[in-house]
């Protein structure tokens, strides 16, 4: 399995291939509508995030070997995109190795300044939400031990 570094690279490789961002915003979107569908259930207050535009819920859990399973949805195609790329990196992680690894690829393509800035600013907040999940099962299972 590649690590939270190699899974960054894997998309910087990806977006290096596009030679503009009007294909670069198509691949968002397909990543968007290939989104694992997140079940209803998880669709709820609780899990829905503050500081996006449009309506983001992230769910996280602890699996059987302590890493997190993160699932997510949206209700925009752009938004539902860039949360595909965020799991594809931080999802089925150890919490400190989300902790170490910053998600660097987001400047490296250098998407923040090709967003909206309402949609930089969702994006931020994701980040933020994946960052105190990991945060929180860490401190957890460290006080489990």
């Amino acid at each position: 399995m590649a690590s939270i570094i190699e899974k960054q690279n894997q998309i910087l490789h990806e977006f290096k291939n596009f030679d503009s961002w009007e294909p670069k915003y198509k691949h968002i979107i397909q990543l968007g509508k290939n989104l694992q569908a997140m079940p209803e259930e998880h669709k709820t207050e609780n899990f829905k995030l503050k500081g996006c535009q449009s309506q983001v819920w992230l769910f996280a859990k602890l699996n059987d070997d302590k890493k997190i399973e993160f699932l997510a949805d949206s209700d925009a195609l752009i938004v539902k995109g860039l949360i595909a790329l965020l799991l594809r990196v931080y999802s089925n992680e150890f919490p400190t190795d989300i902790l170490k690894n910053p998600p660097k690829f987001i400047h490296e393509i250098d998407l923040g300044t090709h967003l909206s800035p309402s949609r930089a600013s969702g994006l931020n907040s994701m980040i933020k939400y994946i960052m105190n999940y990991a945060l929180a099962f860490d401190l957890m299972q460290k006080s489990s031990k």
